[in-house]
């Protein structure tokens, strides 16, 4: 194979003997000085967590929800307090706790409006004008029992700002838009501080702001955690593979500084670290461990064949360096192929694997190779690093398939239709409860309130007049009026309110405060009569669900977490509802909102998935027909590459679990990563061919010599990405599992069915 011009200026650079000492030295000296620099650019690092990381772009749907949040806001500025009291919140004591909180919450940073049982009253229309009723008479326990009858009676609130068991009160804080995490934290803090002083220890929290903090705190958590697993793993595994503490320091003080820098890097490009953080810190050790191992072994291996440690260098570089480019680059086209998701998070964690591949292949060939020359022969052999026994076994391997290409081939039929019957079962219904740390306070705090109150989904309906209407006229309010009677038939939907909600309050309260009022006036009349109330009286609460041209009316409420395709579900009866069963010549009606737009990621992940994939094909395609220059093996190296990627499908579908965003990530690493092997594999049999062997001594060659290196490096990537199931983040857990066992499949494919296909096609 012709090494092109990379290896020749590496084989020049190598080879010049009297310079070499200086040169080791000066790369020595620049990567700590880099090293130093990046250091100093980590506390630039910012972690950070938004739902809108998640919508595909150049969707129409997001289009008409960013104009929707012009004309009322986002949907998640919301944050819920929910306060647990024994034996029920009927307390005198506790109320009057909870009232001293509610009122406080008002003061804090950042909120805009606070509303509870304790703060809320009801109007009642009097001979001389409006008056208002406590809903709770918290200073007279007499009536606790009556007050509790009619909240159960009127049911505006049970499940919203009570639970129905009457255990729990909630504190509906409005907050502002798009809270970072800074305020979030602030925020949050003043809250406890506030439970506290106020002695109600018993709580649960949910909205935006809380996911915000507890995603971040989850992230950096992750970040360290697997950081510190990896890199011990990492060091464990070259200890026992080399055998000799020189060679495993140099092993891990270059990966750790290709991690250093990239992280500097990402740092000083100002990137924002999402939810596919802790990935970095794996993928890096790993990944550069499968540089480091390539290079040292093929070093060491000519060094105990008495080759001078120069001239031997020089060798490993001109018969490594190239190969490790060239999968450093097809890893990372690996990653690039995430470009092709609409959704950002995923776009960003492709291009920042994608730089931290290249720079973990620089450190390796330039900090590593001096290294290694740095230091004498006999501290870089040791006790015999490279057994002979590897050479036997694997020897073994290659008998194997040549004896038995028939049952291989079967084989690899039989299981490549395994995994299109698992690809087959895949399904999309993701809850969004299993992307949260496991067993955590979140996770607590969402069960509960999926449990004892209307959910978190937040659901968004715009109700559009048409043909010169506006949603303020009296049919069109009867056009709402009978959606929200069909939205109330979910189960899974609640805390349903609308434009309708103050002509329903002052016509209860014009009828003595009954809840058989609680219904928009029959007559125009009246119902005119109670705008002009509204509209003096509670002019802000109108606002919120009626833009100011009156073009557009706001339904909003709370969706359970059923999944995705439950939900899926639940959009498409409402539209068709929608279209049926009201007069489209006075409204038109479409779902929208962050929840709907996060659902939507499902409808393209199999189609960005597969078009990423397909152009990674081609572009690595045309890398290797042209370092190989040879169609059939350009053709014979598709086939151990794509099974794995069908594999890691089959799996999700026959452990049943669901395909979402961050797992769109296990085919791109997959993808990457598995190729690497390959073009190792294949590089070194066309090398034998080209210096004469026949087949079969060339393919005991590329066993015996590169065998070795891709079982090591298997066994790290392995390991490494195992280290990932002891994430508290579910995903995280899921996509190191799929990618350990598929980079295992991708191994003994390339051994097993490589060699078979070699001597069948060429």
């Amino acid at each position: 194979m012709k090494n092109g011009k990379f290896a020749t200026e590496i084989d020049f650079i190598f080879s010049m003997k009297a310079d070499l000492g200086l040169l080791k030295k000066l790369f020595v000296v620049l990567f700590i000085l880099l090293g130093v620099m990046a250091a100093s650019k980590l506390d630039e690092l910012r972690f950070s967590f938004d739902f809108s990381q998640f919508f595909p772009e150049e969707d129409p749907d997001l289009a008409f929800y960013d104009d929707y949040v012009e004309e009322f806001g986002t949907d998640d500025n919301f944050l819920l307090i929910a306060v647990k009291n024994d034996p029920d919140v009927f307390q005198e004591e506790f109320l009057k706790s909870f009232q001293a909180f509610s009122e406080e919450s008002k003061t804090f940073e950042y909120v805009l409006e606070s509303s509870s049982l304790t703060s809320l009253s009801y109007p009642l229309k009097t001979s001389f004008g409006y008056t208002t009723l406590p809903i709770i008479h918290i200073d007279d326990p007499s009536q606790y029992q009556k007050d509790w009858n009619k909240i159960r009676e009127d049911s505006l609130f049970v499940n919203v700002l009570i639970d129905k068991k009457g255990k729990s009160l909630v504190l509906a804080l409005e907050t502002e838009d798009n809270l970072d995490y800074k305020q979030s934290e602030l925020l949050l803090n003043s809250i406890r501080a506030s439970l506290k002083e106020h002695n109600l220890p018993d709580f649960h929290i949910l909205g935006r702001a809380f996911f915000y903090e507890a995603i971040v705190e989850m992230q950096k958590s992750e970040v360290l955690t697997t950081t510190i697993a990896a890199s011990i793993l990492v060091f464990i595994i070259l200890l026992l593979v080399y055998r000799s503490l020189p060679v495993v320091f140099i092993s891990v003080f270059s990966i750790a500084m290709s991690l250093l820098l990239f992280m500097g890097l990402l740092g000083w490009l100002g990137k924002e670290l999402n939810a596919m953080a802790a990935f970095y810190p794996v993928l890096m050790l790993i990944v550069g461990t499968s540089d480091v191992i390539h290079l040292t072994d093929s070093y060491i291996r000519k060094l105990q064949t008495g080759i001078p440690r120069y001239k031997a260098i020089n060798s490993s570089l001109r018969e490594v360096g190239m190969t490790t480019l060239l999968t450093s680059i097809t890893t990372a086209v690996g990653f690039v192929t995430l470009l092709s998701s609409r959704l950002v998070s995923i776009q960003e964690f492709g291009i920042n694997a994608a730089i931290g591949v290249l720079v973990a292949y620089i450190t390796v060939i330039f900090l590593t190779g001096s290294l290694l020359i740095s230091l004498p022969e006999k501290s870089l052999i040791g006790r015999r690093s490279i057994s002979e026994n590897w050479v036997t076994y694997l020897l073994k391997i290659n008998t194997f398939t040549k004896n038995y290409p028939r049952s291989i081939i079967l084989g690899t039929v039989v299981f490549t239709a395994l995994c299109v019957l698992g690809i087959y079962l895949v399904q999309t219904n993701q809850e969004l409860k299993n992307t949260l740390p496991a067993e955590s306070k979140i996770a607590q705090d969402f069960d509960y309130f999926q449990s004892n109150f209307s959910g978190f989904r937040p659901l968004e309906i715009a109700v559009m007049s048409t043909e010169g209407n506006k949603v303020t006229d009296f049919k069109v309010a009867q056009e709402i009026e009978k959606l929200l009677i069909y939205l109330k038939t979910f189960k899974s939907i609640g805390n349903v309110q609308s434009a309708n909600l103050p002509y329903k309050i002052f016509n209860k309260a014009n009828n003595l405060n009954s809840a058989a009022y609680f219904t928009l006036p029959s007559d125009e009349k009246t119902f005119l009569k109670y705008q002009k109330d509204s509209r003096k009286l509670a002019r802000k609460q109108l606002a919120k669900f009626i833009n100011e041209d009156e073009s557009i009316a706001r339904i909003n409420g709370r969706l359970q977490d059923i999944g995705t395709d439950k939900l899926k579900v639940v959009y498409t009866n409402i539209d068709k509802f929608s279209k049926t069963q009201l007069d489209t010549s006075l409204v038109a009606v479409k779902v929208t909102g962050k929840s709907i737009l996060l659902d939507k990621n499902s409808e393209y992940i199999r189609s960005s998935l597969l078009e990423g994939l397909l152009y990674g094909l081609l572009l690595i395609g045309v890398i290797m027909a042209f370092v190989f220059r040879d169609i059939k093996i350009f053709l014979i190296s598709l086939v151990p590459n794509v099974l794995p990627i069908l594999f890691a499908g089959g799996m999700l579908g026959f452990l049943g679990i669901p395909l979402e965003a961050s797992l769109s990530v296990v085919f791109a690493i997959v993808f990457g990563i598995a190729v690497d092997d390959t073009i190792h594999f294949l590089g070194k049999y066309k090398l034998g061919i080209s210096q004469g062997l026949d087949k079969e001594a060339a393919l005991e060659k590329t066993f015996a010599q590169t065998g070795r290196a891709l079982v090591i490096t298997t066994i790290i990537l392995f390991f490494g990405f195992m280290v990932m199931l002891f994430s508290i983040h579910q995903p995280s857990v899921t996509i190191g599992l799929i990618i350990s066992v598929t980079l295992v499949t991708a191994l003994i494919l390339d051994l097993l069915l490589l060699p078979v296909l070699l001597r069948k096609l060429i």
